[in-house]
């Protein structure tokens, strides 16, 4: 239960890290994208997304351990969470672009 604390508060703080603006360098394919791409982006609409993904991270997290070894329930956290990645790659793609 420790190690899944960890990992909470770390994705925790990384979602802080977003939401106020500090962590565009750390947004994969944002940072290296060119001049003219970053322009196309929404990047406050995008730090919204990458703080909301954080945080289902850290509550998936947390709650893996008080689960335990129930596969049924195992498994529908892990498709809650693929469910929501795939979500938040759609709003990155449509919502958080300039038009």
């Amino acid at each position: 239960m420790i190690p899944a604390i960890i990992f909470s508060l770390l994705f925790i703080v990384l979602a802080i890290v977003f939401y106020l603006g500090k962590g565009d360098k750390l947004i994969a394919g944002y940072n290296t994208a060119s001049e003219e791409e970053r322009k196309k982006v929404n990047i406050q609409r995008l730090r919204i997304l990458m703080s909301c993904i954080s945080v289902i991270t850290a509550a998936f997290c947390v709650s893996m351990p008080i689960v335990g070894n129930k596969i049924q329930a195992q498994l529908g956290a892990v498709a809650v969470l693929f469910v929501a990645i795939i979500f938040v790659v759609i709003l990155a793609n449509t919502w958080a672009r300039k038009k």
